[in-house]
């Protein structure tokens, strides 16, 4: 945490608002001279004065979660102005409901397919054909073709429109 490389330069805090970094500075260990930004954003949105009271009121061992929390939104405040963190939450969100409906009709075209491909009826038709299990491991017989987009026959041979046998 806090060090006496601040000591040699001030924090970002300290030569943002143009003062003496002291030894006990309450920005110091939270903003080092090499993230001048994360401080800048921070003052922007929040205030130093505030963000000194709120580090002031926070335990030492919870401090860094605090400035991380409020560099976070502060960038997402700069970004987003009216929004900030929400806004990205929301868009991420939609993101995962969309996803999940995608991934609900895709499963749902995964059984739709594999139960075309192994129609009940069919299996019981072929378990009496040929000599054993190996009728159990045909193709399906013509006709059963789910469509969907992967069944689009793009090489023109028919090989994926399912009439290939």
């Amino acid at each position: 945490m806090a060090s006496s490389s601040y000591s040699n330069s001030p924090c970002a805090a300290c030569k943002f608002l143009r003062r003496k970094c002291m030894p006990d500075c309450i920005f110091a260990p939270y903003f080092p001279p090499e993230e001048p930004q994360k401080f800048a954003n921070v003052h922007k949105i929040f205030g130093a004065s505030n963000v000194s009271k709120l580090l002031n009121e926070v335990q030492p061992h919870q401090r860094e979660d605090a400035v991380n929390s409020l560099a976070y939104e502060a960038e997402a405040r700069i970004k987003d102005p009216v929004y900030g963190c929400v806004g990205a939450i929301s868009v991420l969100q939609r993101q995962v409901i969309r996803l999940q409906k995608e991934l609900d009709a895709t499963n749902a075209d995964l059984i739709r397919y594999t139960c075309n491909e192994m129609p009940q009826d069919g299996i019981r038709s072929r378990i009496g054909e040929g000599s054993g299990a190996s009728s159990l491991v045909q193709s399906p017989p013509a006709g059963y073709y789910y469509p969907s987009p992967w069944n689009n026959d793009p090489l023109g041979d028919g090989y994926h429109r399912g009439d290939h046998i």
